[in-house]
């Protein structure tokens, strides 16, 4: 697993941590994300620690499977999200058009262990909310949405 840092110069310094599973199509990059920090007013185990310690968990039992994911694995915990989505902005804002171009799908978890939990699934096309999301987002909402039916779970529709 290789492992670095990323750094945002701007009025509020922030950093991300980067981890990649070896291996995989370097021109269809999963990114699994979650925002490391917390607001002031809520429990930080929840948002998000919840979201932070189950990306890691996951990429713990991807490599002690020896799990090899036919594309790129990338876990990113995001710095300063609550302050403005700053350090994912930054990672998006530094990277070339086709390191951009590689990146398949993203997969953000957010306040995955609240206990007034609503099963949200971001509307992918558009179909509920205002706006769809980018390109490739109205299959992972059906992706999503088929898991959960097939195990008779609700949820409800977020932009």
């Amino acid at each position: 697993m290789r492992i670095k840092t990323d750094t945002d110069s701007s009025t509020k310094p922030t950093k991300n941590v980067i981890a990649e599973l070896p291996g995989g199509r370097t021109d269809k990059v999963v990114v699994v994300g979650a925002h490391l920090d917390s607001v002031l007013e809520g429990a930080g185990i929840q948002d998000n620690g919840s979201g932070s310690s189950m990306n890691l968990e996951l990429a713990l039992r991807m490599k002690k499977h020896h799990l090899r994911p036919r594309n790129k694995v990338r876990f990113i915990w995001w710095g300063a999200e609550e302050s403005g989505l700053l350090g994912s902005e930054h990672y998006v804002g530094n990277l070339t058009d086709t390191e951009l171009g590689n990146i398949m799908l993203n997969l953000n978890f957010d306040m995955v262990a609240s206990p007034n939990f609503v099963r949200f699934v971001y509307d992918g096309d558009g179909s509920d909310t205002p706006d769809a999301g980018p390109p490739g987002s109205d299959t992972i909402e059906k992706v999503f949405n088929g898991f959960f039916r097939w195990r008779h779970l609700p949820v409800e529709p977020t932009a």
